[in-house]
């Protein structure tokens, strides 16, 4: 098992960087090609994925990342690939908030990721990530209380993706979303 790669960044395609270690190119998939620059040293810890059919490495330029992408590929539905792409439209320190918070709305808007996967995530792996085990009650109370008062779905949708509360109340979360929906 390969656990890092230290390297020149040679050329960097699409999702993907190609690191030259002793005139060996390989390619890793990243969720953030900003990090990396042709021409420049890179340290990159690495997940190997190896199936059937496909063989790639997958890089974080954090242990943290790499952390919740391992922790994300255990939920039942999420493959590499679709944990990876979610890392890219978000930061580790966001999808680790909106678990810690229960928000199934930040996490379904994800890529790949839709309502039964975000619930499962917070069951999952809140625990692991958090040391406290959580339910994604909170935030689907709130949703079906804003819809009682006549906000519509995709409005609340927004709002509530932008709550991440730790400890939060049903209270809090429908305080602050009130408070954003009535801008």
């Amino acid at each position: 098992m390969i656990y890092y790669l230290k390297g020149k960044v040679t050329m960097i395609d699409g999702e993907s960087i190609v690191l030259d270690i002793h005139n060996i190119g390989y390619q890793v998939l990243v969720s953030d090609l900003s990090k990396y620059k042709v021409g420049e040293e890179a340290f990159v810890y690495v997940y190997n994925v190896i199936r059937e059919d496909d063989q790639y490495l997958i890089g974080f330029s954090s242990l943290e990342e790499k952390k919740v992408f391992s922790a994300l590929i255990k939920v039942k539905g999420l493959g590499p690939k679709t944990v990876i792409n979610a890392l890219r439209a978000t930061t580790v320190e966001a999808i680790t908030n909106a678990i810690s918070a229960n928000n199934v709305a930040y996490l379904k808007k994800l890529p790949g990721i839709g309502v039964k996967a975000a619930s499962q995530i917070i069951l999952d792996i809140k625990g692991e990530l958090t040391g406290v085990k959580g339910d994604p009650g909170v935030y689907q109370e709130v949703y079906e209380a804003l819809k009682t008062l006549g906000f519509k779905g995709a409005p609340i949708d927004r709002v509530l993706a932008t709550i991440n509360e730790k400890d939060a109340s049903t209270e809090d979360v429908l305080r602050i979303a009130l408070a954003k929906l009535r801008k």
